[in-house]
């Protein structure tokens, strides 16, 4: 009779771990809505929603339950092929991007070591960006296919401001990965840990380019030209209700999530605790990995929200002028600076 451990190992914690996997988004992103409502509410001297549960927090399950049953409407000249397609590849390409995300150190049970993470890949980082740069070809279906103008308006900036944007990351990333020598999230965070310090300190430009041009990716304020309601009514999305249009609304917040992982992996040492080098505060490493994640991603989440409750949208020509004129070249030189000092140093 087969042993039940090597079932246990084999089958089930890797549907635990993709179950997970697709709950953490969910759960971020409701966690991330009744916060957003709550912190703008604040800014602007408002309550926000206070009456759905305590302090409202059951307000985005009343919301899911609400937009559950509204009526789907499809445009009678739409494209209801790509109409139909358009929500679930942008809700698509939002998780499955988590799978190559490490959530925290692995843990050991008995023999066997659990990881927090589906798939470590030796280009996991590509991967990442790639499947987050598809959710762009939801936007354009979804535009194009509603046969409607102000949806076509915003698919087409949406267009537009990816392709800009993903030019400064590109480079950004390429700093960290000349002082990581690797491409696997896993491995990056390792080699903070071996070198002592985050690169977020040791490329603080590198760092706040990236997590510009990730706000300027997610088409968050002051970037949402794509869906402004002031001139495009809500953008690429207008035509869209129900269902559909809550995987719209659930994938930009996925992609907050996914943004500010980075952020974290990247530059600020992912599950690794704060200040790991000074003896005084040891007790931190008690902290499981995870819980230090989560931290940091809270704080990075955090502004997203405080920077919509802040700062006025941009001009599309001074969207366009922020990437040409500072942040591609800044980012150019940034790496071409780092890329010396790793050879010289």
């Amino acid at each position: 009779m087969t042993p039940p451990a090597p079932f246990i190992f084999e089958f089930l914690i890797p549907l635990g771990k993709i179950i997970a996997v697709i709950l953490y988004p969910m759960v971020m992103v409701i966690i991330m809505i009744w916060l957003e409502r709550r912190v703008v509410a604040l800014i602007q001297g408002r309550l926000g929603p206070n009456r759905v549960g305590f302090q409202g927090l059951l307000q985005p399950i009343a919301d899911a339950v609400k937009v559950f049953f509204k009526e789907d409407i499809i445009q009678r000249n739409a494209d209801k092929l790509l109409f139909n397609i358009a929500p679930v590849l942008v809700m698509f390409s939002s998780l499955l991007a988590f799978c190559f995300v490490p959530l925290g150190e692995p843990i050991r049970i008995g023999s066997y070591e659990l990881t927090l993470w589906i798939a470590q890949s030796p280009v996991g980082l590509l991967f990442v960006l790639g499947m987050s740069a598809i959710s762009v070809f939801g936007v354009i279906f979804g535009g194009w296919a509603s046969n409607s103008k102000y949806p076509l308006m915003g698919a087409l900036r949406s267009v537009i401001q990816v392709l800009i944007y993903e030019i400064p990351i590109g480079l950004t990333v390429l700093t960290v990965v000349v002082l990581a020598r690797s491409i696997d999230l896993v491995e990056i965070v390792r080699a903070q840990q071996a070198g002592k310090v985050w690169y977020g300190f040791l490329m603080p430009v590198s760092a706040m380019v990236f997590w510009i041009s990730g706000i300027a990716e997610t088409n968050r304020a002051p970037f949402d030209l794509p869906e402004a309601e002031s001139e495009l009514v809500a953008g690429y999305h207008t035509e869209y209700s129900g269902l559909k249009f809550a995987f719209f609304y659930i994938s930009e917040y996925a992609h907050m999530v996914l943004v500010s992982s980075l952020v974290v992996l990247l530059f600020f040492g992912g599950w690794l605790p704060p200040f790991a080098n000074v003896a005084a505060l040891s007790f931190l490493h008690k902290v499981p990995g995870f819980v230090w994640y989560l931290i940091k991603i809270m704080f990075f989440l955090f502004l997203y929200v405080w920077i919509r409750g802040t700062l006025p949208r941009y001009r599309f020509d001074e969207l366009i002028k922020l990437a040409w004129k500072w942040l591609i070249p800044l980012s150019l030189v940034n790496f071409l600076v780092v890329v010396l000092l790793k050879l010289l140093l």
